[in-house]
This record gives structure tokens, C-alpha cells and sequence, in this order.
């Protein structure tokens, strides 16, 4: 029932906002021109900014996809408005996880500088884990009112609740888009598909298809998680049996 309730929603919130598949090409321009900007504008003892300005327009391109995602859960579309003012909706919230995983990795190279040969594994398998653990981790940020250190824990709660019925459909999803595309998602944050620098006719329509897979998979994402953010076990049981 779960997954039958939100691949029905899911095709609906798809087509009528399948526009969400061109909004990688735009984060794609921005991301150009504001590294092209930052090596410009920022030489010299300026150039120390740039981390830290490029940081912000990652989180304010997060943001601006997730407030997307936002509406398109709850109301079923999304206007030019929503696109205007997504830059800025999460953008505390997405700096502050930031700001946390700075500070882990921080630490983590504390230790693998101790760990000697076995720092390359170590770092694979930290970085898989919290891939893992806190794969649910966009939809907490844009469905509950959550601090980000509360955003986390929420995360890797859900997860130890649902690890089966939301692993399951996302691992199926990134292995279709791996065949299709040839690209792995490792990243917990990632907004749309590098299109890279092959324009050819099949390149692009490979890249229109990936990424109205993953457009797709989203939007599963996100109504695949508010349902069971918001069910218990035995209500799911319950109307498993009815619809049955």
C-alpha cells in the first residue's frame, strides 16, 4: 500500500510540475557563473572568501530545490514565485548542516591521519554510512520545523524506523539512473545532473531522460516520506488489509 499510494501521487505531482527537470540546467548556469565571478573578483587575500561564498550559493541552489519539492509535495505545483523566493527559505537551516559537517570532518581527518594505511577505507566507509543514515536527510529539512542539529537526529530516527521501505525503492531508483546515465548519486544533497561537456543529440536526450528520473525520484521521495513520517507501523498494517 505504501509504495502503491505514492507512486500514484508521485505521478501526478510529475506531471503536473515536470518543468522541475529543466531547473538543473539553471543551477548548472549559476554554479558557472558564480565560480567564473569568484576567480575574477576574489584574488589575492580575497581569495580566502571564495570557499565561503561558494559554500552559500550551493546552500542557497539546495534551498531554492528543496522549497520546489516543498510545494509540489503539499500543493501540487509550483509558480515562478516559489522559484524566486526558494533561494532563501532554507538557507539557514542548509548552512547550518553545513556548518555541522564541517566540524565532523574536521574531526575525521584527526583520525585518519592516525589511521595511517587504513585512512582510505576508513573515509569510504564513513562516507557511505552517513549516504546511508542520513539519506532522508533533504526531506526532513523541507517537511519538519527542525533545527539543523534537529534536522540530523530526525534523520537517522526515521531511518532506524523505515531503513526497509525507503531504502529499498531509493536503491532502485539510483540503479535505473545509473544504467540510463552512467551517473551514481553520492551525494546527500544533489539538486539535478551534471550534463558535462558532451552536447551530441544522444547526449542530451540521455540527460533529459536521467533527469526526469531523477525529478521523478524526488517527488517519490518526498510523498514517500511524509507518508511514513506520518503513520506508525500498525496504522500502515491496518490499511494494507483495507485496500486489500
Amino acid at each position: 500500500m505504501v509504495n502503491r499510494v505514492t507512486f500514484r501521487k508521485s505521478v501526478q505531482g510529475f506531471k503536473n510540475n515536470w518543468i522541475l527537470i529543466f531547473t538543473g540546467l539553471i543551477y548548472m548556469a549559476i554554479n558557472i557563473f558564480a565560480i567564473i565571478a569568484v576567480k575574477t573578483l576574489l584574488r589575492g587575500v580575497l581569495s580566502i572568501l571564495a570557499g565561503f561564498i561558494m559554500l552559500v550559493v550551493s546552500s542557497c541552489l539546495i534551498s531554492n530545490y528543496l522549497y520546489l519539492l516543498f510545494n509540489i509535495i503539499n500543493y501540487n505545483k509550483i509558480t515562478m514565485d516559489d522559484f524566486k523566493d526558494g533561494f532563501g527559505y532554507f538557507l539557514r537551516k542548509i548552512y547550518g548542516i553545513f556548518f555541522i559537517a564541517w566540524i565532523g570532518s574536521y574531526f575525521l581527518s584527526a583520525v585518519l591521519r592516525m589511521a595511517g594505511g587504513n585512512a582510505i577505507l576508513i573515509n569510504r566507509v564513513v562516507s557511505i554510512v552517513v549516504l546511508v543514515a542520513l539519506n532522508p536527510l533533504p526531506e526532513t529539512i523541507y517537511q519538519k520545523h527542525y533545527s539543523s542539529g534537529e534536522s540530523i537526529r530526525y534523520a537517522l530516527e526515521f531511518m532506524e524506523e523505515n531503513w526497509l521501505n525507503w531504502l529499498l525503492p531509493n536503491v532502485i531508483f539510483y540503479l535505473i539512473l545509473y544504467a540510463i546515465t552512467n551517473t551514481l548519486i553520492v551525494g546527500i544533497f544533489t539538486t539535478y545532473l551534471s550534463i558535462g561537456y558532451d552536447f551530441t543529440i544522444k547526449r542530451i536526450g540521455g540527460y533529459i531522460l536521467g533527469q526526469a528520473l531523477f525529478s521523478f525520484s524526488m517527488i517519490y521521495r518526498g510523498h514517500l516520506f511524509k507518508l511514513l513520517s506520518t503513520s506508525t507501523r500498525r496504522k500502515r498494517r491496518y490499511m494494507d488489509k483495507l485496500y486489500d
